[in-house]
């Protein structure tokens, strides 16, 4: 099963549940959580363990051999990007607005514009005991976020069997990062809080998943602040809440140190046993 864990906006509590989900879950049965957050990943400040594999990542960009172009201009109105431009007798290329979709190399006439690799980012692969956490990390000044999430799940794809949990740890947002995050999910998580702010950015997930025809449930953080707005739009919409996470300086002075919660507070672990019995349930559902 794969679940992705996203929410509206940044700082609602993505990585809180993603990080403390998976390192419970590890304890009996194999799981791996993934940090797809590239532009900005942090569920490493919560796991500890040995580095088993790292590598840089590439993108493909074309680029101009002058020596063979014609200066047809065909490359420049194929491009949807405008990527490419042509200035008197030169053709310019602009990598970080290039989609790396070949059409401009496919069909060019003579062959003059090659794809290369451009390097956009790192990944690394961590080990603890049942848990194994993949993240990648784009390269300060790259704009698209969306080739080095897309080649991430690849590799926890080709590198971790079918039965594994998978357990992404989203983008923030309703963009086009969170679209390849959650495209190829079973489940999603919306991580929301209890305020108005929250219900506003709520509002735009379920939109999306439900543009996206995902099936996904609410998680609310910080419960016991703001207003009741969120229950009752979930109750309004029937959407399933499977687990309210406290709001308590407990909380927040753990998770502010990098420790796991469901370690020291009890309330955590207790709905986190929710989200188990959840997907346990799901997980048979989907074997009969």
């Amino acid at each position: 099963m794969k679940i992705a864990i996203a929410s509206g906006k940044g700082g609602t509590g993505k990585t809180t549940l993603a990080t403390n989900l998976a390192a419970y879950l590890s304890s009996s049965r194999q799981v791996v959580l993934t940090d797809l957050d590239v532009e900005e990943p942090n569920s490493g400040i919560f796991i500890e363990g040995e580095t088993f594999h790292e590598e840089k990542m590439y993108v493909k960009v074309p680029e101009w051999q002058e020596d063979k172009c014609t200066l047809c201009g065909e490359c420049r109105q194929i491009c949807n990007f405008n990527a490419i431009t042509q200035i008197m007798d030169e053709i310019l290329v602009f990598p970080k607005l290039c989609h790396s979709c070949f059409a401009c190399s496919e069909l060019c006439p003579v062959e003059a514009l090659p794809m290369v690799d451009k390097e956009m980012g790192q990944l690394r692969h961590i080990k603890e005991n049942g848990l194994d956490f993949v993240e990648s990390k784009l390269n300060i000044g790259e704009e698209q976020a969306v080739p080095l999430i897309s080649q991430t799940i690849e590799y926890v794809d080709e590198n971790f069997d079918k039965p594994i949990l998978k357990i992404y740890d989203s983008p923030p947002g309703t963009s086009c990062p969170v679209i390849e995050a959650t495209k190829a999910a079973d489940l999603v998580f919306l991580v929301t809080e209890p305020t108005p702010f929250g219900l506003h950015d709520l509002k735009l997930s379920v939109d999306t998943m439900q543009k996206l025809e995902k099936d996904f449930y609410v998680i609310v953080n910080r419960d016991g602040i703001g207003n009741q707005d969120v229950y009752q739009y979930c109750q309004d919409e029937n959407i399933e809440i499977l687990a309210r996470i406290p709001d308590s300086r407990q909380i927040a002075e753990l998770y502010s140190n990098g420790k796991l919660l469901f370690e020291q507070v009890a309330e955590v672990e207790q709905e986190l046993k929710k989200v188990e019995k959840f997907i346990t349930e799901r997980t048979k559902r989907g074997e009969q």
